[in-house]
């Protein structure tokens, strides 16, 4: 069996530099095993199309479609908080770049 080792290069919180930033300050990649990316808003179409812009330049840098288990909509009553809660759950290997170093590595 051949094994190889590959490096990546990752941030404090695990994933790759490159990797596109949800674009509002509400929005945030989460650190669980498949990692939540939220998308918080009181008007729910404008967290779906930030979560669509950020689907699309995620997939763009990692060249092929990024692996979400699940998406979740849930809300937050709390005074001051945005009502809507919008959560990507993606393979954090994705969000690392592994596809991508796996590329580079075999070139």
């Amino acid at each position: 069996m051949n094994e190889e080792t590959i490096q990546l290069e990752l941030d404090d919180s695990g994933l790759a530099p490159g990797l596109p930033a949800p674009s509002h300050p509400l929005d945030q990649v989460q650190d669980v095993p498949y990692r939540p990316v939220e998308f918080r808003d009181d008007d729910l179409p404008a967290a779906l199309e930030r979560c669509s812009v950020w689907l699309r330049q995620a997939q763009e840098w990692l060249g092929e479609p990024l692996d979400v288990l699940a998406i979740h909509l849930d809300y937050d009553e709390r005074q001051g908080s945005p009502y809507y809660d919008l959560k990507v759950l993606c393979n954090e290997e994705d969000l690392a770049g592994v596809p991508i170093a796996l590329r580079n590595n075999t070139r």
